[in-house]
């Protein structure tokens, strides 16, 4: 068995983009517009993962965007999406400057939450030893929901 995908429903396509790729930093990989079903799906990769997912079509999120009106409440129950990455506070300062809620800062210097413009969780750690405790993330309350 392998992991393949994630797939995210989204409401808004180009709002989504800009928050998975030009914030987060992630890339698309494909996407595939089926006029007959009324939705676009739009694949995206971690930096890291672009030559694996470019080859083996994995790992990957799945944006889907469905072309008529429909609301996702709660986003289906989904748990959330998760990502090592380089340097967690250089990261949250990115997405603190580009306007995202730090939900749950890395206080600990390895784990942070964020969400989504669709209310996805999404699980940022610390790639390999977690980083000393650092301002000012160490005092920074939560906010909302993770």
């Amino acid at each position: 068995m392998e992991y393949l995908h994630t797939m995210v429903r989204v409401n808004d396509l180009e709002q989504s983009l800009d928050f998975y790729c030009k914030k987060l930093g992630l890339v698309e990989i494909n996407r595939y517009d089926n006029k007959n079903g009324r939705f676009t799906l739009v694949f995206l990769a971690a930096p890291g993962d672009v030559e694996q997912a470019r080859q083996q079509q994995a790992p990957l999120v799945e944006l889907t965007y469905n072309w008529d009106t429909e609301e996702y409440a709660g986003g289906r129950n989904f748990g959330h999406l998760a990502y090592r990455v380089d340097d967690i506070y250089a990261l949250c300062e990115h997405l603190l400057q580009s306007g995202v809620t730090i939900n749950r800062p890395p206080r600990d210097g390895h784990m942070a939450f964020i969400r989504s413009p669709d209310g996805i969780s999404i699980e940022l750690l610390q790639k390999g030893d977690d980083l000393p405790g650092k301002e000012p993330w160490f005092s920074m309350p939560n906010s909302g929901e993770w």
